[in-house]
């Protein structure tokens, strides 16, 4: 959106990550990409029988790895809407099983496949979920969850509405580095490429770059979400989810 990371928009701190707290960062960790980041290597073309989740097209969907067995979707309303929907997929057998959903935010400004820091549009693409965090205690997570109860501290004004936003945390693996805590500010594509994109507790409207969902989603995600079986997170608006 405060000890060790910060969150995006205003001065130079500000503009460095789309959802994550406050300290001083180190230098770009990379030259920008004009590519979005993939979440390792891709299925082969499947026959037209191979059963997936709803909405997803056939070039979306050629970047999630064939390894993987759990799916967070998130479906925009829209190219420039903050609303949508989380859906959690679980495979079963060839098919995929929704074993929840969410009402959810993303950007302000709705979604982008071109992202940089500060303009509050959500990344478009598949992306790895590695590790996970909060400013309150493990509540059970199979990702690895890094506990912190100073570096999630918001920067936006302290009212009830934001006071718990990132109580807990499930960080997007965009534009970051695997291992490391959610906060950590290491950009490997470059500051201007933004970051910070966290899955985490709604506070009822249109977010910085993250996605935001109910307390019960963002803990049945970090209860559910199992490494072994590669998770990730297939997000944009409907009408590029489904291309």
């Amino acid at each position: 959106m405060a000890a060790s990371a910060a969150l995006a928009s205003g001065v130079l701190l500000w503009g460095t990550v789309a959802c994550a707290p406050t300290t001083e960062p180190p230098g770009p960790g990379g030259a920008p990409a004009s590519r979005l980041p993939a979440a390792g290597s891709p299925r082969p073309a499947s026959p037209a029988t191979d059963l997936r989740p709803e909405g997803i097209g056939e070039r979306m969907w050629q970047q999630v790895p064939a390894a993987t067995r759990q799916l967070v979707v998130v479906y925009g309303d829209d190219q420039d809407s903050p609303d949508g929907l989380v859906a959690l997929y679980e495979k079963q057998g060839t098919a995929w099983q929704r074993t929840g959903s969410w009402p959810a935010h993303n950007g302000r400004k709705g979604w982008t496949t071109d992202h940089r820091m500060d303009d509050e549009r959500t990344p478009v693409g598949v992306f790895t979920l590695t590790d996970a965090g909060g400013a309150r205690r493990d509540p059970g997570s199979r990702l690895r969850y890094w506990y912190d109860d100073h570096a999630y501290a918001s920067m936006t004004i302290q009212t009830e509405a934001h006071a718990h936003d990132f109580d807990y945390v499930i960080a997007v693996d965009y534009n970051r580095r695997k291992g490391v805590p959610p906060f950590d500010w290491t950009r490997p594509e470059g500051v201007e490429r933004g970051g910070g994109i966290w899955l985490h507790l709604d506070h009822g409207d249109g977010t910085s770059a993250c996605v935001t969902l109910p307390e019960p989603g963002v803990l049945t995600l970090l209860r559910t979400l199992d490494p072994e079986s590669r998770p990730v997170v297939v997000m944009g608006d409907r009408e590029r989810l489904g291309i």
